[in-house]
């Protein structure tokens, strides 16, 4: 059946594969196997659950409004901030307003999807009991498949992966969704030539927990969402559950987000300072992210100093105080189209437009993405609709985000642009008209 009569596959039980098991293809297979359809999810790291990346996320209104729809776990997914604030260099407030925002963590985020998916245990949630008259379509997790092609055969596509073992195999389905991260072998293998590229700076990240900080530093940051912008420089800052996704006042961690510049031609050819950060304790040298525990001791300190000097009291304290920093290379990337091979192979979240963190929105686009292909599946939004809002929503914010970057990073603004620049970015999304350049040419 091909995909093109979707608003009317609740007649027949589709075979799914979801390539990517990271948050992204976590809630799509969520919404979609409440419709009856057989989902399999294909994640290329051989683990059989994905390691905590230490990411503090900002849980906009489409992440709360995913959960709200398909989450059993029944526990609060993220800490509140009830204020947002700017400090100078000195750390004094300049400048607050009110305004509530839900933060949460990738690991909790995570987890309650692993025990609403496939029932996995853990200290973060309970799992829900599931109940044979649900009519939920069958659902298969595999790791260690890393794929190589996917081909139309008809009115179907071919999958063909490689496992942990070397060996190759294929799988015949009527959909698949890509899913796979800004590094998408999905989108590499239908548009080649589209590519992440650097856009000059880099996130330092890390956190640490609340109690282990100077009472002016926690006060700092207490359901506060602070931030500091200087010459080449923007952190921010906010508290994120902390141990197995606790909520608990003094327990919680404070998450920060430091971007700094680090002019290089490419990822290919780095500077020698950005190659330096980027290479591991091993010798190794990672290309866009390193991973939180590996950086070496040696250029981590260089950047604690330069924080001392640079930043606000309070902030300097969390970046010195990090024990597992990683670094996070600032990219851009954008898909022109969202769906492929005569509609059956579709694209959403990161792999379909990777938005600068500035945005604090790709895990609302997974959960939006997946909300409205499932809506669109089961026929309660045409194919058409379903276009225009998803790549309104990729081509608006990754933008955005672009925007955001050249001005924090390389312009030189009063607060008052920063302060606009932040408020755009936490606009919600249901309140977006797409301009026209977003949705053009979307038949």
């Amino acid at each position: 059946m091909a995909v093109t009569s979707l608003p009317n596959a609740t007649k027949k039980k589709l075979n799914i594969v979801v390539v990517g098991g990271s948050l992204g293809g976590l809630c799509t297979s969520l919404a979609l196997l409440p419709l009856g359809h057989t989902v399999t999810i294909l994640e290329r790291n051989p683990t059989k659950l994905l390691h905590n990346q230490g990411a503090g996320i900002v849980a906009g209104g489409d992440t709360i409004a995913f959960f709200k729809r398909y989450d059993r776990c029944g526990r609060d997914i993220a800490a509140s901030s009830k204020r947002r604030q700017y400090l100078n260099k000195d750390g004094e407030i300049v400048h607050k307003e009110d305004m509530v925002q839900n933060m949460t963590s990738w690991d909790l985020v995570y987890y309650i999807l692993r025990a609403n998916l496939d029932g996995v245990k853990s200290e973060y949630c309970i799992v829900p009991e599931r109940k044979e008259s649900e009519g939920r379509g069958d659902f298969v997790h595999r790791h260690g498949c890393k794929v190589i092609d996917v081909k139309e055969k008809g009115e179907r596509v071919e999958v063909v992966f490689t496992t942990e073992d070397g060996k190759e195999e294929s799988m015949q389905v009527d959909f698949v969704v890509g899913a796979d991260g800004p590094s998408s072998t999905i989108r590499s293998i239908l548009q080649p030539d589209v590519q992440r590229t650097y856009a000059g700076y880099v996130a330092l990240r890390g956190t640490v927990p609340e109690n282990d900080v100077s009472e002016k530093t926690g006060e700092a940051f207490s359901e506060r969402f602070t931030f500091f912008h200087g010459p080449g420089i923007q952190i921010l800052a906010y508290l994120i559950p902390g141990l197995n996704g606790t909520l608990e006042p003094g327990e919680r961690m404070i998450n920060f987000v430091y971007y700094t510049n680090f002019p290089s031609t490419s990822l290919d050819d780095p500077s020698p300072e950005l190659a330096e950060l980027m290479t591991d304790l091993e010798g190794e040298r990672h290309r866009i992210t390193m991973p939180p525990g590996k950086t070496d001791p040696k250029a981590w300190e260089k950047q604690r100093e330069i924080a001392k000097q640079n930043l606000p009291p309070q902030f300097a304290e969390i970046v010195r105080a990090t024990k597992k920093p990683f670094v996070q290379a600032i990219t851009d990337v954008i898909s022109p189209q969202n769906e492929f091979l005569n509609g059956k192979v579709v694209l959403i979240g990161d792999a379909l437009a990777g938005f600068r963190p500035h945005t604090v929105a790709s895990t609302s686009q997974a959960a939006f993405d997946a909300m409205i292909l499932a809506d669109m599946v089961e026929g309660k939004v045409d194919r058409k609709e379903w276009k225009k809002q998803t790549m309104g929503y990729a081509r608006t914010v990754q933008k955005r985000g672009v925007d955001m970057g050249r001005r924090s990073q390389f312009e030189q603004l009063p607060l008052e642009e920063h302060i606009k620049d932040r408020n755009l970015a936490s606009k919600p999304r249901e309140e977006e008209e797409w301009p026209t350049w977003a949705t053009a040419n979307l038949d």
